[in-house]
């Protein structure tokens, strides 16, 4: 693909620059981690579980483990006396050979040698089977998910220490603010790490000379600059970008975020994002997250459709972020184009109106993008 060629006063269409990001872009390679590390990343390949867990059949409760034919019609009228004792076993416990159920403490009576059933199991009552949890040959972790609690708590069960995931290295310059805030910079530097990535931060005057020092790809999957994008006298970002060779456009089609820049450096993909929160957000998602998702191997992220509880209208030509908030059933939107910090904090949700759109109706189904865990 030819490199877009930045021209003034001409925006970019989102479409053109995601592509000219993505083109070639692969995920990184898999890194092994110890598993207190591991949550909010995303798992890679890993080798199958060689045992079901759990390998032999447990109790699941507290009581008499016992083989379900030895009880057959048993109950409160009619107790069936055991030819040996049962053994009592804890929750959690494995079972011995041939017991294939387990019986609260209360419905085994146990009067020195002698024992006797009040009511009949059927096999696998009381118990969790071999297997049940997670069967052979079923992967430790999900590649291309994201891990949770729960995938961790399925590693630590198989006995894991560490877990292969994909986790690229990405290089935050921070230029600085004319009022000395980095607000947006530490906002984002939090979206790549809930998103998987390392993410290292370095500051930079807001002049083309120190940005252009800082930008760096050595040892980094990505490179995001915050701040210094507009078109104003201390906006310098795209101009070092330009001095690097790096630069493919400034300005796309997207509001907010229209003063971002895109670049490459090698194979390395560079988004600059503008310094104000709900332009750096937008920009965020429509761009640099995408971004992450390949160099991490996700297969999706998670999205919720709901009809729209109130019409989006939308100028033809420019891509525009939509914040929405979940009511009852449908989506709510709360923020188009110009967002607020209380729009981006009560916001469920977030979609994208397409730059050929003008919008969508009341009532249409649309898909939008999770930004909260249920």
């Amino acid at each position: 693909m030819s490199r877009i060629q930045p021209s003034n006063g001409v925006l970019t269409s989102l479409e053109a620059a995601l592509a000219e990001l993505l083109d070639g872009l692969v995920a990184v390679a898999p890194i092994s981690v110890p598993l207190e590390q591991a949550r909010g990343r995303i798992g890679a390949e890993t080798a199958a579980l060689v045992h079901p867990l759990p390998e032999r059949n447990r109790a699941a409760i507290d009581g008499w483990a016992l083989r379900s034919l030895d009880i057959a019609g048993a109950s409160p009228y009619s107790p069936v006396p055991l030819m040996n004792a049962p053994a009592w076993v804890e929750a959690g416990e494995a079972l011995a050979d041939g017991c294939d159920c387990v019986l609260k403490a209360d419905l085994v009576e146990l009067i020195g040698p002698i024992a006797q059933a009040f009511t009949d199991a059927i096999p696998g009552e009381g118990i969790r089977r071999a297997g049940e949890d997670i069967a052979a040959g079923r992967p430790v972790v999900i590649a291309g998910r994201q891990l949770c609690a729960a995938d961790l708590l399925a590693a630590r069960a198989a006995g894991a220490k560490t877990v292969a995931v994909r986790s690229p290295n990405v290089r935050l310059i921070d230029v600085a603010a004319t009022d000395g805030s980095s607000l947006t910079a530490e906002f984002i530097t939090e979206l790549m790490k809930a998103a998987g990535a390392c993410v290292s931060v370095e500051m930079a005057a807001r002049d083309a000379r120190s940005i252009t020092e800082t930008l760096s790809v050595h040892q980094c999957d990505m490179v995001v600059t915050v701040g210094g994008t507009g078109f104003g006298r201390f906006d310098a970002t795209a101009e070092a970008l330009s001095l690097r060779g790096a630069l493919i456009a400034h300005g796309i089609a997207l509001r907010p975020g229209c003063t971002a820049a895109i670049g490459k450096l090698g194979a390395v993909a560079i988004i600059a994002l503008p310094g104000a929160p709900d332009q750096a957000f937008a920009v965020y998602h429509a761009l640099v997250q995408p971004i992450l998702d390949r160099l991490t191997g996700l297969t999706a992220r998670p999205t919720t459709a709901r009809p729209l509880t109130r019409k989006i209208s939308s100028a033809v030509g420019i891509a525009e972020i939509v914040l929405v908030r979940q009511e009852q059933s449908g989506w709510l939107p709360i923020g188009v184009g110009d967002l607020s910090l209380d729009h981006l904090r009560m916001a469920d949700a977030w979609l994208l109106i397409a730059g050929d759109s003008e919008g969508h109706a009341a009532g249409m189904p649309v898909e939008a993008f999770l930004l909260r865990m249920n």
